[in-house]
């Protein structure tokens, strides 16, 4: 079920809306707990018991680890039955298709394996775990008594399928005890109102723009120098308003349940170098990785050599979770790189830059990057990217050129208008004093009626990050 959606939008949330605010405190959890598994079931009925596995498992593990340290053990043992119990469920369904085809490649002896289809939301829920997990081996966080509430920090709806990845340090109080208010409920519902906006009318528009420019690539394996630089534009901003899209919808909906999540993008294409664009990028998974791979492998803290092989091993891991492909592991690695040059090489003459290069260096390496990310393949990257620098290519333009600019370019605007400060200052109704205030009012309503009209009119278009 999508949160851009008429099911969810008109039958799911109003049921739970109203479910919550009727039920009496000691049971609200139990009903957003029913709720998520509802939403997941939907969606993912025959992957529900994984879910759910994966719940008690943990759950658990926890416990097992909290009380191995009490009673004066290092609990060591029991994070690493728990860790490997959890890596290999993630590991079997997203990575065994992967490793079996590369023995395949290589054995003379096959290996027969089924492609599974992979579970909704797992990488994140997975990740999740984890972090409950190590947090109580740290003696950060107690585990979870009671396995409702275990189960509903897990499976909560709202950030269950595509993020943002919520530790359980920052919300173990909001499950025990947290406030609604018509204010904060308001607030949620802005957030939400700007996600679905985001999603339904950039997101969508934009991304219907680089699907007929890399349907025509990919048919025809090439393409105009100016045409695939538009391609890889309409998807770096596709990709942040369908992501950014639906974070702000699971920060607003958490909002309107009472629930507080931290934010998962902040401008990210007004960066001015990548390692400020990795602080303002999936926050959250920037956030675990630095928590629970990167320190604990030594940081900075062992010497520039050292460094260099963490940020290898962290860049390499992330371009993995996102996908098993060598296209993603190239992703990752390609970060990597960029991230170590910045900091051991040319980082400094950087920062002593004018601002206007900083951001076109910053664009041209994402732009780039994103083309790894799209492509089916490492040689599709390869040959997109050769293209456009005019390797490859059909010429430097066409009237197909033309049209995509000429036909698209309120929409570009738009989007990239959106992706900066500028757009919220222009929803911000603390800036309407007296009666203008219904401005805002008025911009919201429109988004929402502008959203509704194109969910009816359109097809099913899914979250780009359920794939991961």
């Amino acid at each position: 079920m999508l949160f851009s959606s008429v099911t969810f939008l008109f039958v799911f949330f109003p049921i739970t809306l109203l479910a919550y605010a009727i039920a009496p405190k000691r049971l609200k959890n139990v009903v957003l707990l029913l709720a998520s598994l509802v939403f997941y079931a939907w969606g993912e009925p025959v992957y529900i018991g994984l879910m759910l596995l994966s719940i008690l498992l943990n759950y658990i593990c926890g416990r097992d680890i909290y009380l191995a340290k009490e009673a004066g053990g290092s609990g060591k043992r029991e994070l690493g039955f728990a860790l490997a119990a959890n890596l290999a469920l993630l590991g079997f369904f997203k990575y065994s298709g992967f490793f079996a085809g590369i023995w395949n490649q290589i054995s003379p002896v096959p290996l027969p394996y089924r492609k599974l289809a992979l579970p909704i939301g797992i990488s994140f829920y997975t990740f999740q775990a984890i972090s409950y997990l190590i947090d109580i081996y740290r003696g950060e966080v107690k585990p979870q008594k009671h396995v409702m509430n275990f189960a509903l920090y897990i499976s909560m709806f709202p950030q269950l399928i595509a993020g943002p990845i919520v530790r359980y340090i920052d919300i173990d109080k909001q499950l025990a005890q947290r406030k609604e208010s018509l204010e904060k409920f308001g607030a949620g519902a802005r957030y939400f109102i700007i996600g679905l906006g985001k999603k339904v009318i950039l997101a969508n528009g934009i991304g219907a723009v680089f699907d007929m420019i890399h349907g025509s690539f990919l048919q025809e394996g090439t393409a105009y120098v100016l045409t695939a630089w538009i391609g890889a534009v309409a998807y770096a901003l596709q990709i942040y308003f369908d992501f950014s899209g639906y974070s702000d919808m699971a920060i607003g909906l958490g909002k309107m349940f009472g629930f507080d999540f931290r934010r998962n993008f902040h401008y990210p294409y007004t960066s001015r170098s990548i390692t400020e664009f990795w602080r303002r990028w999936h926050i959250s998974l920037g956030t675990w990785f630095r928590e629970y791979v990167y320190i604990p492998l030594g940081g900075n803290k062992k010497g520039g050599k050292r460094q260099i092989i963490n940020l290898l091993i962290v860049w390499t891991l992330t371009g993995f979770w996102h996908g098993a492909a060598w296209n993603f592991l190239f992703w990752g690695l390609y970060y990597g790189v960029f991230l170590i040059l910045e900091k051991f090489v040319w980082g400094n003459a950087l920062e002593r830059g004018p601002g206007w290069m900083q951001r076109i260096y910053t664009l041209a390496v994402v732009l780039i990057g994103w083309v790894f990310f799209f492509s089916d393949s490492l040689q599709g990257a390869i040959r997109y990217i050769g293209i456009l620098f005019g390797v490859g290519s059909k010429g430097a333009l066409d009237s197909m050129s033309v049209y995509y600019l000429a036909s698209n370019w309120l929409l570009f605007l738009c989007c990239i208008i959106g992706s900066t400060p500028a757009a919220v200052w222009l929803l911000n109704s603390d800036k309407y004093e007296g009666n203008p205030r219904w401005m805002a009012l008025s911009l919201y309503a429109g988004i929402f009626l502008v959203a509704l009209s194109c969910l009816v009119s359109s097809t099913f278009n899914p979250f780009l990050y359920f794939r991961f």
